[in-house]
């Protein structure tokens, strides 16, 4: 008991330490984060305007954004540090400058045949910290042939994800699509706009919410195998998964109504630190209680503000808002469950009946993710 009771409190002041390095350095981020880019496109008779929100060190750059989350992986990692020290006025010369070559990985086609991007303005924000992407904004032409031929726009896959947005003037539904690995966009119309039934939006939110957990989401994944290992009995699991998922949804909905806003500088470090606590619990051991469950509920909350970033990149539609966000949170729900079924068929069912299963795969697994969360945690605050 009083080993026990040694290890809550090096794990408190641990734990406690940590939170307020993260508080420190809220400022600063991880590094230069792969964001996708949101493109709002407005098509008449003869002409369309596209208007994108992007990252356009990485395209003056030349940097291949595929596989990697942080452009400090790249190898042009220099080329872009350089270039986001630049003053934005320099920096929109640069990419006015490198334009005929950024834009060879712009798309637009009518019925096949490929159309010019023609650069008209270019807003870069005025960003100071230099850890943080700073964002720019360019506003390009398309000339249309003669027709009625519909448009699909998009770019290639080295430029990462693309959210596509047609929307009425008077803000009803329209077509927002979510675009990878150099997908292009349904044909958007010259009269009216292209339409997606609430179905297909429903299941494409689906989709980027289990695509959040598997296989992008390493840090979610973790904490819910942590889960997994405290006790190997349905009724704990369930308190344990309830509560997070209760929490995690409650956050999911408040941050991305943009009622709650919490830095991911702060968000980030604190979910690997709940990673580390919930870990070295299960080597610990001890009971299910409304301890236990009122930790989970709070991490819970931790990572409803990590998947609300989520959402906030790929600039949820606001015609299909509470469509997106029902279906994004059943995506990641099916991403844990998913999880869970193949930590019960790997470990579960075949071992975990025999009486070496905690000391011998429960703990030993714990003591991994536990250290795994602390690197994290380090990194985050520090790297």
């Amino acid at each position: 008991m009083e080993r026990n009771l040694r290890g809550w409190v090096r794990l408190r002041v641990a734990c406690w330490m940590l939170v307020s390095m993260a508080l420190l350095r809220a400022a600063q981020a991880g590094a230069h984060e792969i964001r996708p880019a949101v493109a709002d496109v407005i098509i008449g008779p003869d002409r369309a305007e596209v208007v994108v929100q992007l990252t356009a060190e990485a395209l003056v750059a030349g940097i291949d954004v595929t596989g990697i989350e942080d452009t400090d992986e790249a190898p042009e990692a220099e080329v872009y540090d350089a270039l986001r020290a630049l003053p934005p006025d320099e920096m929109a010369a640069a990419l006015r400058a490198a334009w005929p070559e950024v834009a060879r990985g712009f798309i637009a086609e009518v019925d096949g045949a490929r159309l010019d991007w023609v650069l008209r303005q270019v807003r870069i924000a005025d960003e100071p910290e230099l850890e943080l992407p700073r964002d720019t904004q360019i506003t390009a032409e398309i000339a249309l042939p003669p027709g009625e031929a519909p448009v699909v726009l998009g770019w290639v896959a080295a430029n990462g994800p693309l959210v596509v947005r047609q929307n009425t003037e008077d803000g009803g539904e329209g077509y927002s699509g979510y675009l990878t690995d150099g997908a292009l966009s349904a044909p958007l119309p010259r009269t009216g706009t292209a339409t997606q039934s609430i179905g297909a939006a429903f299941f494409d939110y689906i989709g980027i919410g289990f695509a959040h957990i598997v296989p992008k989401g390493l840090d979610h994944i973790l904490f819910v195998l942590g889960l997994f290992f405290f006790r190997l009995a349905l009724k704990p699991l369930v308190f344990q998964v309830t509560a997070f998922t209760l929490a995690h949804t409650v956050t999911l909905a408040l941050a991305t109504l943009g009622l709650v806003s919490v830095p991911p500088a702060i968000v980030e470090p604190l979910i690997a630190i709940s990673i580390v606590y919930i870990a070295v619990e299960n080597i610990l051991g001890g009971a299910i209680g409304w301890r236990r469950t009122a930790v989970v509920f709070g991490f819970g909350l931790l990572h409803g503000l990590g998947f609300a970033s989520v959402l906030g990149e790929i600039g949820l539609d606001p015609a299909r808002f509470l469509t997106g966000l029902i279906g994004f949170n059943i995506g990641v729900e099916l991403g844990q469950l998913a999880v869970l079924a193949a930590a019960f068929v790997l470990l579960g069912l075949p071992f975990g009946r025999m009486d070496w299963y905690r000391r011998a795969v429960a703990v030993p697994a714990s003591v991994g993710i536990a250290l795994v969360g602390a690197w994290w945690a380090v990194e985050r605050v520090f790297l």
